[in-house]
């Protein structure tokens, strides 16, 4: 049975993201980096929102052949294995409306699904196939599955951060039990695995 596995960073206070919708105010440092690698390595299916499949698909495509550049941490080799693997791996994206053109980096690998067909989807690919279905940001996509109890885990990447204010991860009550918590050398993130309490 495969997993379905939500791995998402947050701000010590519980925002996804600022007011304005920035979550690049949270601390995505190496640690950060090394784990979405962790997670993508073990996984065989990459399921997003639309608004985040078009963020990473403008933006992820092009890191692995990128120019070096040895002071830019954003073209580590964590970061260009990250793009080879997300180059590759089949993508589902859950939108009524998003079509993805041909001329796209992952038109090949990516498949598009209703919001009203994401259920039976998951009932079926979590039966078939290998490797962990992995959810990366996709937050109102996934605080919807997780209303429906369809969620296995939820990684969480806890920034030493505090907002006060922003876009909150969750959008439901929810009550959850911890898994593993894990510390990152040279990082002040901090990691909380968590499985919902009713799964």
């Amino acid at each position: 049975m495969r997993s379905l596995i939500v791995n998402n960073i947050v701000s010590l206070d519980g925002f996804y993201a600022d007011e304005n919708g920035n979550p690049v105010v949270l601390t995505m440092d190496q640690a950060f980096d090394a784990y979405n690698l962790e997670r993508l390595r073990s996984a065989g299916t990459v399921l997003l929102g639309r608004t985040s499949f078009e963020g990473f698909g403008g933006y992820w495509p092009f890191v692995a052949d990128a120019p070096q550049e040895a002071t830019n941490r954003a073209l580590s080799q964590d970061n260009r294995e990250i793009s080879r693997i997300y180059n590759s791996i089949p993508k589902v994206v859950v939108s009524d409306s998003l079509e993805v053109p041909a001329a796209h980096p992952w038109a090949a690998t990516t498949t598009v699904i209703g919001r009203g067909d994401v259920g039976q989807w998951l009932a079926h690919e979590q039966r078939n196939g290998t490797g962990d279905i992995i959810v990366f940001a996709s937050r109102l996509m996934w605080n919807g599955l997780l209303t429906q109890g369809l969620i296995d885990e939820l990684h969480l990447t806890v920034s030493p951060v505090a907002l006060a204010a922003g876009q909150p991860l969750f959008l439901c009550p929810i009550e959850l039990s911890l898994m593993e918590a894990r510390a990152f050398p040279g990082s002040g993130n901090v990691l909380l695995r968590y499985r919902p309490a009713s799964t």
